[in-house]
């Protein structure tokens, strides 16, 4: 089996036609970092090059699925962004390259010929949920959580799915709030496939994958590659590109600078509080104005 720093992936014991794709960074609620992109399409790639493989289960080690990317590091840290976020003049094509690399990997699941289900317990928010999104299905929790607290400020989701998951008026109500929903919800809307109680999930997506698992590879490629047409004709790629370059924006722009510098100087959590109170956030010169001030205060 394949080894990696961030994630796990092996064939179930019991079952070798399922793979399982385990986040494994439970210490950080499995927060992305700048290794986890590619490990997930490594992953990906070596189950389906597995002939046993007929099916992958991604899931996460510990309290929830994924927490989204590490921001105590790239937000709340004094470590340059990934994306050379502190580099002036900022370099927008730089950051599409390094943005766009990251949802390429995480859309290996989507285009992945073997189906991929997400299992999700605890929170899939923010990045996480552009991943949980990128699987062809999801078994959730009643109590799980998913959303993209972020648009509210310093982020723009990169794979563009939840349009093409929920429709427009309940993308627009997510990403206008920031708000998460929980399993009950999710079904509600037609974005979970299934919803149980949190000590059913495992039996429940383990029922869906054995189904799965019985029917031939070539037929489930078959008939993905028809669905994901779809997707393609509607202009998923199209919509990526846009949402990729406008997630860069958002991180550059005064409220995005200011979001970032509050988080360096009152830390992370004071910053996420804000954030998600329904507070209003600082914005255009307001925003220039504290910028200076948390820049002076950082520097004394």
């Amino acid at each position: 089996m394949p080894v990696f720093t961030t994630l796990r992936i092996d064939q179930d014991a019991d079952h070798p036609r399922i793979a399982r794709l385990l986040l494994n960074r439970p210490e950080r609620y499995n927060a992305i970092d700048d290794r986890t992109p590619a490990e997930i399409r490594a992953a990906v790639e070596w189950a389906n090059a597995t002939d046993e493989v007929h099916v992958i289960i991604v899931e996460g080690a510990g309290k929830g699925f994924c927490g989204g990317y590490d921001l105590v590091h790239y937000g709340a840290g004094q470590d340059e962004h990934p994306c050379k976020q502190e580099r002036h003049p900022w370099d927008p094509m730089e950051d599409y390259a390094v943005m766009k690399r990251n949802t390429e990997d995480f859309m290996t699941l989507w285009k992945s010929a073997k189906p991929t289900i997400a299992k999700i317990h605890g929170h899939a928010v923010a990045g996480g949920s552009d991943i949980a999104l990128c699987c062809d299905l999801m078994v959730m929790a009643e109590d799980a959580r998913i959303g993209y607290m972020p648009t509210r400020v310093w982020g723009c989701p990169t794979t563009a799915m939840w349009t093409y998951r929920l429709g427009a008026a309940r993308a627009k109500q997510m990403m206008f709030t920031g708000d998460t929903i929980d399993g009950r919800r999710a079904l509600d809307w037609g974005l979970a496939n299934e919803v149980v109680p949190a000590a059913e999930l495992e039996a429940a997506t383990l029922a869906l994958a054995l189904r799965i698992a019985g029917v031939p590879r070539g037929h489930l490629a078959m008939h993905k590659l028809v669905v994901n047409q779809v997707l393609l004709t509607m202009g998923l790629e199209q919509s990526q590109s846009l949402a990729t370059v406008f997630d860069g924006i958002t991180r550059h722009n005064p409220e995005g600078l200011w979001f970032r510098r509050y988080a360096q100087a009152e830390g992370f959590k004071a910053a996420v509080d804000w954030r998600d109170s329904g507070r209003p956030i600082p914005e255009g010169d307001e925003a220039r104005a504290l910028i200076a001030e948390l820049e002076a205060r950082l520097k004394s």
